[in-house]
């Protein structure tokens, strides 16, 4: 099968396709791949590294108000499905999947108009704006939470997958990682974790519940992000960050590798970390970040606190006291984290790149 793969903007729209590539490639199932980004996007250095046959578009999004960049916006789109045409000509996929972001729209749009099969794959219980596009032309509208039914009219078209991240990280097995970070690997492990770059209120509110935790009967591996980490390590008195309890790092390489040791996570709700989570059946406190879309990660935690695997805060009313209360509620609760991870479990979807890849056969057989 060849196949031409589009997304981009940020990790939640690159990391599942990437997943969904590496899995065709386990099955051997993949003849040829090409991925189609932009020069100035995280798809460029994350493919490229990768050693994928990358080619690059000229594309950007609308502005949400009404503004004359909004015309440069739809020449470019545009000339970008001219040259999404010539891609498609040149490359002749199979079949062409986009994962969200701007630049999976020509590629996908221009697949459409050469009735070459088209597949959407949207991560979040919110759509994206380019995917709420794309649904009207494309053959298959793959979702990850069952809630992004209703964003779409085009229900003869949805197709339940689940994530494929999460069936990258399925297979990886519990080790001791954590005594790379000076943390025992035997010990329970709290990650609090604020996304790659970090989130100022959760390591705001995790450095002022210091004391409390290096006195606790669990440890903590506390991910502050780069961007913030310099800061973070002056505002902790030194005694706690010699405590053995505690491990401050800017970020971890290979986070998933980890993931095992880990008896619960603290932080964001991107439909990633979602998928990786659940997948593996880790009991979760999520503060949604308030400034995305639509407050989409807000609509993806409740999605898995409604079952009772996660509980949320919301960033407006954290605060040290109920930060240290809810992770202690269940840290000292054993039935309670088990009840948590079995409902995870419940709700991950551990085959989603088999799933995704069985409807991309499918119309590639049809």
């Amino acid at each position: 099968m060849r196949i031409i793969v589009s997304g981009g903007g940020t990790g939640g729209h690159i990391y599942p396709a990437m997943a969904l590539i590496k899995r065709l490639k386990e099955r051997n199932l993949i003849e040829d791949v090409l991925y189609v980004g932009t020069e100035k996007g995280l798809e460029s250095k994350i493919v490229k590294n990768a050693g994928l046959n990358f080619k690059t578009i000229e594309i950007q999004g609308f502005k949400r108000r009404l503004t004359l960049e909004n015309a440069k916006t739809i020449k470019l789109f545009l000339s970008s499905i001219r040259k999404s045409r010539k891609i498609i000509k040149e490359f002749k996929p199979d079949v062409v999947i986009g994962t969200g972001g701007y630049v999976s729209s020509a590629i996908v749009y221009a697949a459409h108009t050469m009735h070459i099969p088209t597949v959407i794959h949207e991560q979040n219980t919110i759509a994206g704006v380019t995917n709420k596009f794309l649904a009207h032309f494309v053959d298959k509208i793959a979702i990850a939470f069952t809630e992004a039914t209703d964003q779409f009219s085009e229900k003869k078209k949805i197709v339940f997958t689940g994530n494929p991240r999460a069936q990258e990280v399925i297979d990886i097995k519990k080790n001791d990682r954590l005594k790379e970070f000076d943390l025992a690997p035997d010990k329970d492990t709290v990650m609090i974790f604020g996304g790659s770059r970090g989130a100022k209120p959760i390591n705001q509110a995790t450095i002022d519940t210091m004391d409390k935790f290096v006195a606790a009967n669990y440890q903590i591996l506390f991910v502050t992000g780069r961007v913030h980490y310099d800061n973070v390590v002056k505002l902790i008195d030194d005694k706690y960050l010699k405590s053995a309890n505690v491990s401050v790092l800017p970020y971890i390489d290979n986070m998933p590798e980890i993931l095992p040791d880990i008896k619960l996570i603290v932080g964001r709700s991107g439909a990633t970390s979602i998928a990786e989570i659940t997948a593996l059946g880790i009991p979760a406190i999520f503060i949604p970040s308030p400034y995305v879309t639509h407050d989409h990660q807000t609509k993806n935690a409740m999605s898995v606190a409604k079952v009772n695997a996660a509980k949320v805060i919301a960033e407006s009313e954290l605060t040290s006291e109920k930060l240290f209360n809810e992770i202690n509620q269940i840290m000292s609760d054993e039935t309670l984290q088990k009840s948590m991870s079995d409902n995870s479990k419940k709700i991950g979807v551990p085959d989603a790149a088999d799933r995704l890849i069985k409807v991309l056969t499918d119309l590639v057989n049809k």
